[in-house]
């Protein structure tokens, strides 16, 4: 393995940044092919005890991958860098389009752009599968904890901490029959007395702006508000995203009025098809908040943009810098070792099941719900809607990523291109 310098890793950190299509599992694929394939500053037990102790957190675990990526290469410095700039590009992107959205509306040549987009995230998420299931699928117990995340998670929708909980207390129980790791099977803890100092730090960082707006504003101005709900997010949103998706949506339609059910969807669309995490949402809530509250327009949302991404992303540092350096000192204990590689193992049913519902969404025009015992339903695609361009994109982005090994960037810009090509041809439109 080898270091790089501070400048060679805020460029990877902003091409990572750039290139963050695909959700959580896009990115990890991405973060795993340039921190570990290519540049080879990560070893593979390094990236997984990283992603294993990040899908234990609250907060979006992409960013916080990347947050602890830095961190491990570069102290607290290199997390900051890595953890922005995984955030920044795709929360520029996010911020012209949403102004666009709320300005002109629907635009259909960025419709068009992201349609092949959306059909290359499959291909990513497939490339994430492939590259997971080689490191954690080793043996039949390894496969059964994998299958039983993803039924779990997909047919019976358990709470994603109840399925991380459960993995976990397998890990631990087959782990008493594994050897103790030596020395040499570790890697060498790094100081971690500064941390909690660090965390303090960062935690008043996090909430300033909150305070700022609460003192000068009071707690019922829109900045206020929109601070207070994507903290109290920042603090619940276990398992990614998807999971307080709900959540949100009662929050700011319903509760607050902030946005309409139907501009929630444009938003969340709108996130899924640029690069960054998917819980810049969050940001289009914000603007959306500030931009049709009374007395609003630009300046106001793009403070409550801005409000709604710090809340959301400024926790993650402080949950890496304060757990990082303990989570290091676990690498040397065998009972915490096959915790994780059960929780390894989970990962790639957790992938799955995300696979199969975006899937769904990009592939096919119309869903059903399934009844299903205990009064559960199961969201299920129509036959009869699936879409052969779609179709036909992703899997050429799969094999472009997985068989040829292609560049990430130009499969990327070819895929954007067939969706234009698609939308200016009626006979396949």
């Amino acid at each position: 393995m080898t270091t790089p310098s501070l400048g060679e890793l805020t460029a990877a950190s902003f091409r990572i940044g750039c290139l963050g299509f695909g959700g959580p599992a896009g990115q990890i694929a991405l973060m795993h092919r340039i921190f570990v394939d290519e540049k080879k500053w990560l070893g593979e037990e390094e990236y997984l005890h990283a992603l294993n102790y990040c899908m234990l957190l609250p907060g979006p675990e992409a960013q916080q991958l990347a947050t602890y990526a830095g961190w491990r290469l570069h102290g607290v410095a290199g997390g900051i860098i890595a953890g922005t700039l995984f955030v920044l590009p795709g929360a520029g992107i996010v911020f012209g389009l949403t102004w666009l959205y709320a300005t002109l509306g629907t635009t259909p040549v960025v419709s068009a752009l992201f349609y092949g987009i959306k059909a290359a995230v499959i291909g990513f998420i497939l490339e994430a599968l492939w590259k997971v299931g080689k490191r954690a699928l080793k043996t039949g117990a390894d496969l059964a904890i994998a299958a039983l995340a993803f039924l779990g998670l997909f047919l019976f929708a358990l709470p994603f901490p109840l399925v991380i909980a459960a993995a976990a207390a397998f890990g631990l129980a087959r782990s008493f029959a594994a050897p103790a790791l030596t020395p040499s099977q570790a890697a060498a803890s790094p100081k971690a007395g500064s941390a909690l100092a660090t965390a303090a730090a960062s935690t008043a960082l996090w909430l300033a702006p909150l305070a700022a707006a609460f003192t000068l504003l009071g707690p019922d101005h829109v900045l206020t508000r929109v601070g207070l709900l994507f903290s109290k997010l920042a603090l619940v949103t276990f398992g990614g995203a998807y999971t307080v998706l709900a959540y949100l949506q009662q929050q700011a339609v319903e509760a607050e009025g902030w946005l309409t059910a139907p501009q929630m969807i444009d938003g969340l669309g709108l996130a899924e098809t640029t690069p960054g995490p998917l819980v810049l949402v969050n940001q289009f809530v914000g603007f959306m908040a500030g931009w049709q509250a009374e007395g609003g327009g630009l300046m106001l949302a793009a403070l409550a943009a801005a409000m709604a991404s710090w809340c959301t992303f400024a926790p993650s540092f402080v949950w890496i810098f304060a757990g990082a350096p303990f989570s290091e000192r676990l690498r040397q204990n065998r009972f915490a070792a096959g915790i994780l590689r059960s929780i390894t193992a989970a990962v790639f049913g957790i992938i799955s099941k995300i696979a199969l519902v975006f899937s769904f969404a990009v592939l096919f025009g119309a869903t059903f719900q399934a009844a299903m015992p205990f009064g559960q339903s199961l969201t299920l695609p129509v036959a009869g809607t699936l879409d052969p361009v779609a179709l036909l994109i992703a899997a050429a982005a799969a094999v472009a990523l997985i068989r040829l090994k292609a560049n990430i960037l130009l499969v990327v810009l070819a895929c954007a291109a067939a969706g234009l090509v698609r939308s200016a041809v009626p006979a396949i439109a």
